[in-house]
């Protein structure tokens, strides 16, 4: 099975508008059972969380999930927003820079325990053994 396309994107979306000049924004679905968010401050099942590095400390955005220190209420914050969770991202100045998801992108998907055990092979009919790639040497 393929892995979900979402974390690729919103690291892409998250770097295209921060060299833009714009504030990336990201929309959670606050009723995931794995958010660890302050949801006093979602509005109809959404939470909207700035995600600029002036907004957020020790950013980290792996395919798992999202993750940072933030500040609500003047009160530091520990923020964990699985992958499963990201509705959208986008530009504070202009919602419509941005991208929003397929709900049922994750529907099915079960992560692997170990990410060796990613099944990486293409299935092209051939089965020549891959062509091992060039390597770097330093003396």
């Amino acid at each position: 099975m393929l892995t979900p396309k979402r974390p690729y994107f919103v690291r892409a979306m998250h770097e295209w508008l921060t060299d833009n000049g714009f504030t990336p924004y990201l929309m959670t679905d606050a009723t995931h059972p794995e958010l660890l968010a302050p949801t006093e401050y979602a509005q109809d099942g959404k939470l909207v969380l700035a995600i600029s590095y002036q907004a957020t400390n020790n950013l980290l955005i792996d395919n798992d999930g999202l993750s940072f220190q933030g500040r609500f209420g003047g009160v530091s914050k520990d923020i964990w927003i699985p992958m499963q969770a990201v509705v959208g991202i986008y530009a504070k100045e202009d919602p419509s820079e941005g991208f929003f998801f397929d709900p049922s992108e994750y529907d099915g998907y079960t992560p692997p325990d170990n990410p060796d055990d990613i099944d990486d092979t293409d299935d092209d009919g051939d089965d020549e053994p891959p062509k091992k790639g060039g390597h770097l040497k330093f003396v």
